[in-house]
């Protein structure tokens, strides 16, 4: 992965995107940030069990699910950020270009596609054909603003989340070691987080496809948009098989 240059003129040293008159004393995120941002999402996230108890109707307890790791990124981002950081931009969270913004959609559907042929050798290699994720349909089956709920979750508010956890906080911090660590060891991350199911090839192709746009950018806005296309299609197909099944 060569070094290129992105829209924000940067210092070295320094977070893309950032003057030096805006830069503080501790100016991007560290390794105290991923370890408190990953500590609190593993908490948060295993609260979600807690309403495995209360036998709560499919529907609601699928939308709840799909909900859940929008709120457990953006808790887990939202405390981590708060360590020493003050500044939001220190974490990707600026402006863009809309070049940047349609590169976003190209790589999402890109992305999709090699997502696609990495799960269908996933199960030829691991005969592993349960998908952990089939529970987040439940919650789109109960009407058009269960199905509208869903669909928002999934397309914007779990990537939204996702983004600022693991591309701001954790490429950002891990490109301080260079492009490959950076992209790579952010990718690795992510994709551990979703488990080692048929999930995992999915999630080291979505991962390895917004950290790179992130790192060129400097700006979580178009990996946002690379993950809303990844994530978009396989929802409406998750769904069409399910009402045609």
């Amino acid at each position: 992965m060569s070094k290129v240059s992105s829209d924000h003129p940067h210092t070295p040293g320094k977070p893309p995107g950032m003057s030096p008159a805006r830069t503080s004393k501790t100016s991007r995120p560290g390794w105290p940030e991923i370890i408190v941002g990953l500590v609190v999402y593993l908490i948060v996230g295993f609260g979600v069990r807690l309403f495995e108890q209360f036998g709560l109707d499919p529907v609601v307890h699928g939308l709840i699910l799909t909900a859940w790791t929008g709120v457990a990124t953006l808790i887990a981002f939202a405390v981590a950020a708060r360590l020493r950081i003050r500044s939001l931009s220190a974490f990707g969270v600026r402006r863009t270009s809309g070049r940047w913004l349609l590169i976003g959609v190209g790589v999402g559907l890109v992305a999709f596609v090699l997502k696609s042929l990495a799960i269908l050798a996933w199960v030829q290699i691991t005969g592993d054909t349960n998908n952990v994720q089939d529970v987040y349909g439940d919650g789109a089956r109960g009407g058009l603003l269960s199905l509208v709920l869903s669909t928002v979750f999934i397309a914007v508010f779990s990537p939204l989340g996702e983004e600022l956890l693991y591309r701001g906080i954790i490429t950002n911090a891990l490109l301080r070691y260079g492009p490959f660590v950076g992209v790579v060891g952010s990718t690795v991350i992510f994709a551990l987080m979703h488990g080692i199911n048929i999930i995992f090839p999915a999630a080291v192709v979505a991962g390895l496809a917004t950290a790179e746009v992130f790192r060129r950018s400097g700006s979580i806005w178009p990996g946002l948009v690379v993950h809303f296309v990844f994530n978009l299609p396989s929802f409406l197909l998750m769904m069409l098989f399910a009402s045609t099944g």
